[in-house]
């Protein structure tokens, strides 16, 4: 059965950390890119990083850069998003989503095959 399931999210004060985990299952994550999205309640989902399927490329939106950081442990089937001086305006559900094609990095929703069903994030103090 192919399944993503996020892990990591939780409440946080303005300035926290947190890790978000994407464990895959059923899936060989060599072969596929990654990526992390979010929506916040009211807007739409828009793309936070992702990387290819090497790890040689990666992506960060503008709003993240310099704070978060995308990985992957493929032997674990696992991809991380390390959040760092968390801000109230990064509250969100997060999602973890796959994309075969390439193994690219893209920023679009729309290129993705599968995803996660979310945790949600909440910078508050």
């Amino acid at each position: 059965q192919l399944q993503l399931v996020e892990s990591g999210g939780g409440l946080v004060q303005p300035g926290g950390s947190l890790r978000l985990s994407c464990a895959a299952s059923g899936f060989t994550l060599d072969f596929y890119g990654i990526g992390w999205f979010r929506q916040a309640p009211g807007k739409e989902r828009e793309g936070v990083s992702c990387m290819s399927s090497s790890g040689g490329s990666t992506l960060y939106a503008d709003s993240v850069k310099g704070r978060f950081t995308i990985s992957r442990v493929n032997a674990k089937n696992t991809l991380y998003l390390q959040m760092n001086s968390l801000k109230p305006e990064d509250t969100a559900d997060y999602y973890c989503a796959l994309v075969r094609v390439q193994g690219m990095c893209v920023m679009t929703a729309t290129e993705y095959d599968y995803w996660g069903q979310g945790t949600q994030v909440t910078v508050s103090s």
